[in-house]
């Protein structure tokens, strides 16, 4: 029995002890080596400071932590360390000799004394309120708007994400960020630890650093509670910046060493259409991307023939929308410091989305394809403390099949921090045909270009209470339109009890952001919302309360276009689940022909309008649960008909090596004659197994009659070292009547991360 497990049950107690009473946590330089092995024994974490107790933020943020944790930290010239005990209160914190034996052994989640921690699988980067976790939070700039995190789980699970705009919500987390770091978790009887050591050459700070801001937060789903150091009030996202506490080192920080990443690629595939008899194909592509620490603060990322997303697979949607549907961007190259390009403007008016370059439009089939990108960079990061910059320019390759020229696209963006968390930020988006001279098999000129410039005003008071956006932004073009411009303005409030949000939005009949996303354009808008929170003292609802909101659209030619009212009632339940209703009243003015019934049939005529009224609920259960469920469903009057809606995703965990999912969306929607009625269905099987933390299978069914498919996705995946994959991705599109193979396609694909 090795000495560092016998004395385990002691450090446990001295870490109970002594505890830093200060507010900020004090980190000093390690003595000897850290072994990553989840296990706190060495001596440097004896001796290192700790935090003091975690407060609760769920379900009430008023105590502390009922399942209290404990960090401390230390480091040494190429790594920060993060040593975290998480203690379950209802066990005694000691153990024989023979239940160390045994619990050295014991990795799958479970201990004698009969607890479970939960996990949605073995996969990196895992979410949501009901999984066990610890995570630390770094603010190295201290501008309380951008950060770091790393999480672990009792299975030893990893996590790691940027936090923007503050963390005023959820969405301002990106999991889909990687990098190298190392971790352990052990689960002992009582609590369980975690050993992370992160690479500061990961980081982003600034040389000579005396203090970062600094948070954890522990998830358990045993007690049904969410906790942190800082204290966070509970109306505030549980990754909220404005409520953060001191890391302060004991000498200030040195440049890392020579920070450069390589990351290259190969990738092989096969490839047949059968629906145009066309030869199959065989695809072979090598590439790569680097990364570049120009400082410890600012990253040069460079990629050459980067092979975007063969891997990945959007989720099919039913669309009966008249707009553009936005699909998130995934690419590993656009994701660090992605909120400098893509957060200008809002969700459905962004003047930069980065899902435009590498997409090409073939005019003659109206189809978007794949365009090669042969090269690119994006310089993007910290100047100083409250000065960022970013700059990206990628080239397009001509493609003489489709008469498309070589397009450049080059993005330049700047954000200077303005009072204790507020920003001012300006870009310029520019795409133009590139050294192909003049030429008659490409369509246009190739002296068309298409720009955008503009300038946001993003506000975030220090309490967090007060946020808003207001912004301008003007897109140019060889013959330029009048009325090119979109503008916004929006402000919110948040308290215990009340949230309140406006907005009004001015779009110009012109404005044409090219790599930018418009759903629409030609309008003005102003919407509200407003909702009030209870907090009844039961076991059972933790808060509830009603709300108002509405959305009003029209433009100068047809005046009123459309509007929607809504009155609604949330219920939140202890258990994590909660309860969404609301009675929604919508009018649609059409100034073009549309099909509601999204079959392809007779189109509504344009100038005519509609009133209609429906119901909406929502439902999301407890996550803890072995089978979880989400049910979404709408039902009233529709266009000038009916249309009955739900969508339900129901979830079986076979904790922890994955689960089995299945998505149905159903949309019966009648119409009289001589328009058609329709019952469209979007069914999708998903099996997602992780036979180890380096080994995934995951297959994806999605049935679509919308659009006559059915789409078998199947990928397995190794991680054989840290962030480097070897990836092999089947997939196959069926007519779903017959069966018959619309096209296939086979890809193999490996990526290394090295570190130079």
């Amino acid at each position: 029995m090795p000495l560092r497990l016998l004395l385990l049950p002691l450090l446990v107690v001295l870490c109970c002890q002594h505890l830093s009473s200060q507010s900020d946590l004090h980190i000093k330089r390690a003595t000897d080596k850290i072994i990553i092995d989840g296990i706190l024994d060495e001596t440097d974490w004896q001796m290192a400071d700790a935090t003091g107790q975690f407060h609760q933020y769920f379900p009430a943020d008023t105590s502390m932590a009922v399942a209290q944790s404990i960090v401390r930290m230390t480091y040494d010239d190429n790594f920060v360390y993060v040593g975290a005990i998480m203690y379950n209160p209802d066990v005694p914190h000691h153990n024989s000799n023979q239940q160390l034996r045994q619990q050295q052994k014991q990795r799958k989640g479970q201990y004698r004394g009969g607890r479970t921690y939960v996990t949605p699988s073995l996969r990196r980067d895992y979410r949501g309120e009901a999984n066990d976790g610890i995570t630390v939070v770094f603010d190295p700039f201290q501008d309380n708007t951008n950060a770091f995190q790393f999480g672990v789980n009792p299975f030893g699970v990893q996590r790691e994400g940027l936090i923007a705009n503050g963390g005023n919500s959820s969405a301002d987390l990106s999991l889909n960020w990687d990098n190298k770091w190392y971790s352990e978790a052990y689960i002992g009887e009582g609590y369980w630890s975690v050993e992370m050591a992160i690479p500061f050459k990961t980081l982003r700070f600034p040389e000579g650093s005396q203090a970062w801001n600094i948070n954890f937060y522990r998830i358990d789903s045993e007690y049904t509670e969410r906790s942190t150091w800082a204290p966070i009030p509970r109306n505030f996202s549980l990754i909220s910046l404005a409520f953060m506490k001191k890391l302060v080192w004991d000498a200030p920080l040195r440049k890392p060493g020579a920070n450069v990443s390589i990351i290259p690629y190969a990738a092989g595939g096969y490839s047949e259409n059968f629906t145009d008899n066309t030869p199959a194909k065989i695809d072979r592509s090598i590439g790569g991307d680097a990364k570049v620490a120009i400082t410890p603060g600012l990253n040069l990322d460079l990629t050459i023939n980067p092979d975007f997303s063969q891997v990945e697979v959007d989720e099919q949607v039913t669309n009966l929308d008249r707009f553009e549907i936005f699909f998130p961007e995934r690419r590993q190259f656009f994701l660090e410091n992605a909120d400098l390009f893509a957060d200008f403007g809002t969700g459905s008016l962004r003047p930069f989305f980065s899902r435009r370059i590498g997409i090409a439009r073939d005019e003659s089939t109206g189809v978007n394809i794949q365009n090669t990108i042969p090269a690119g960079l994006r310089l993007s990061g910290k100047v100083n403390n409250n000065l960022r910059v970013g700059l990206l320019s990628m080239q397009g390759a001509r493609d003489e099949a489709i008469g498309l020229p070589s397009l450049n696209y080059t993005v330049a963006t700047m954000q200077q921090k303005v009072f204790s968390r507020s920003n001012i930020s300006a870009i310029f988006v520019n795409k133009q045909a590139f050294l192909n001279g003049a030429d008659n098999n490409f369509n246009g000129r190739l002296e068309d270009y298409n720009r955008t410039a503009g300038v946001d005003y993003n506000l975030a008071s220090k309490d967090g209470r007060w946020n808003g956006k207001f912004f301008y932004h003007q897109s140019f073009e060889n013959d330029q339109p009048d009325d090119a411009y979109a503008a916004s303005a929006q402000l919110s409030f948040n308290n215990l009890n009340w949230s309140i949000f406006a907005t009004a939005q001015s779009v110009g009949d012109n404005y044409n952001p090219e790599v930018g996303f418009a759903r629409r354009r030609g309008y003005q808008r102003s919407a509200a919302t407003a909702s009030y929170r209870f907090y009844p003292n039961s076991n059972i609802i933790n808060n509830h309360g009603p709300g108002i909101d509405f959305d009003v659209l029209g433009n100068n030619t047809y005046g009123l276009t459309d509007y929607d009212v809504n009155l609604m009632y949330r219920i939140s339940f202890q258990n994590t689940s909660f309860l969404n209703v609301r009675l929604r009243h919508e009018y649609v003015y059409l100034f073009s022909a549309f099909d509601p019934s999204g079959s392809g049939g007779l189109r509504l005529p344009e100038d005519t309008d509609y009133n209609y009224t429906m119901f909406i609920a929502s439902f999301h259960s407890d996550q803890r649960k072995t089978l979880s469920f989400d049910l979404t469903t709408r039902a009233g009057d529709y266009f000038n008909g009916t249309r009955f809606f739900i969508n339900g995703i129901f979830n079986y965990r076979f904790q922890p090596y994955g689960s089995v999912a299945l998505s149905v969306n159903y949309n019966r929607i009648r119409l009289p004659a001589p328009y058609n009625s329709a019952n469209l269905y979007l069914i999708g099987p998903r099996f997602d197994f992780t036979f180890s933390r380096n080994l995934f299978w995951t297959t994806f069914v999605q049935y679509n009659n919308q659009i006559d498919n059915l789409n078998i996705n199947s990928r397995v995946q190794w991680r054989f070292k840290p962030v480097s994959d070897l990836f092999l991705v089947y997939t196959d599109n069926y007519f779903p009547e017959t069966f018959t193979t619309k096209s296939r396609a086979l890809v193999l694909k490996l990526t290394y991360w090295l570190n130079v």
